[in-house]
């Protein structure tokens, strides 16, 4: 639904809400049970150790950690050091990326309004944010964080910084009495409000249309968790790319490895040579 382009009365008609009473405590129970908590949902922290094994999971990682393993057997004790420490350095980059995109969902969740002023039952009264659900009238403020997703419905000399959301800077002057007949923007929506934006200027209420992550900063937390879960394309290339290389250079190396044994060659000299092949040929870098 584009609330932005919804009259007040249409608004309030859809969500089943009086402007001047509120929800009805009761029914704002039943609605939290169908909604869920206004909260941006994560996925279970994976510990420091399921990080590593995710990042030595590679088959091209494998493979190296095989060639060092054989290497300090056959007392290359350096190579095998140079080896391991290619390993940890690329499993210590991988960490620190993943960490990146945990803490901008941090970011996300810090941003959020702990509480939030609410009519229900006729009443102003001051509940947890968590629990605002759609068809919830709040009431806004200068220095407010606003709680969740709102179609404006009063607004006097009302502005809102929405730099977390469009990167605006400037606080955008809001008017609730205004409907908008094409799409707009989400920074030119003058009369929408939206989760973790502050109000710099002013006062005004607006009737909640998105919790969680149905919000717009909850699409983004969203899109943060697929990223940081899916490859690129590319790198799903890069990938099928690397198997492609390293299986190849097991193949030619295996091949160097028999023919040296059947020509005569020294059965340990030709081993390391095929180590040796094997560690500069497949490219970690894939």
């Amino acid at each position: 639904m584009e609330w932005y382009k919804a009259s007040i009365e249409s608004t309030a008609s859809q969500l089943s809400v009086d402007l001047n009473k509120g929800l009805a405590s009761e029914e704002a129970e039943k609605r939290l049970e169908q909604h869920g908590r206004n909260e941006l949902q994560e996925k279970e922290k994976e510990s420091l150790l399921a990080k590593i094994i995710n990042q030595l999971k590679d088959f091209l990682v494998l493979i190296l950690i095989g060639a060092s393993i054989v290497s300090a057997f056959v007392g290359e004790v350096t190579d095998s050091i140079v080896i391991i420490a290619i390993v940890v350095i690329n499993a210590i980059l991988g960490i620190v990326q993943e960490g990146k995109a945990e803490k901008a969902l941090e970011a996300l969740k810090k941003m959020s309004s702990p509480t939030a002023r609410v009519i229900r039952d006729g009443h102003v009264t001051t509940v947890p944010a968590s629990v605002l659900v759609p068809g919830d009238i709040i009431l806004l403020e200068a220095g407010d964080i606003i709680p969740a997703d709102v179609r404006l419905i009063e607004s006097y000399n009302l502005k809102i910084e929405e730099a977390s959301l469009t990167g605006e800077s400037v606080p955008v002057e809001k008017n609730a009495y205004i409907c908008f007949d094409e799409d707009v923007s989400i920074g030119d929506r003058k009369n929408m409000g939206y989760m973790s934006t502050t109000v710099t200027y002013g006062r005004g209420r607006g009737i909640v249309i998105g919790t969680g992550s149905n919000t717009e900063i909850g699409k983004i937390a969203i899109a943060i968790e697929e990223i940081k879960d899916e490859s690129t394309p590319l790198q799903q290339k890069l990938d099928q790319l690397g198997k492609w290389l390293g299986s190849a250079c097991l193949f030619i190396c295996l091949l160097v490895f028999i023919i040296g044994v059947m020509r005569g060659q020294n059965i340990l000299e030709m081993f390391m040579v095929a180590i040796s092949l094997a560690v500069a040929a497949i490219p970690e870098g894939l």
